[in-house]
């Protein structure tokens, strides 16, 4: 299953930089990386993003990242996949620039 994590452009180019990221600020404060699945990735986007333009979409197999990746209860109660362990650039599936346009970011049809 594909998951996906919304990055600020300056989080993106370090992680390229760097070839692994322990995440945004609120990934370090959680003590985990936050991802969505495509069905939540919107909700993510208007709640945490809201507005924000320069963001970057990029997609992860959430199957080969083992027992580090843990689903658990947020939102609503929903399941969100979370990262016990630093990401790295390998596990890079593709990455889209994800454009804010009319109110909204607008999701690549890739994510179905």
């Amino acid at each position: 299953m594909m998951i996906y994590k919304i990055f600020r452009g300056p989080e993106w180019k370090a992680f390229q930089d760097q070839g692994r990221t322990y995440g945004a600020p609120i990934d370090l404060e959680d003590q985990f990386i936050h991802f969505s699945t495509a069905a939540q990735a919107p909700e993510t986007a208007a709640k945490h993003f809201d507005q924000l333009q320069g963001l970057w979409l990029v997609a992860f197999d959430s199957t080969a990242m083992g027992d580090a990746l843990k689903w658990e209860p947020s939102r609503g109660g929903d399941l969100f996949p979370h990262l016990y362990r630093p990401l790295v650039i390998d596990e890079v599936i593709w990455a889209k620039p994800l454009p804010f346009d009319a109110g909204q970011h607008n999701f690549p049809a890739a994510m179905k």
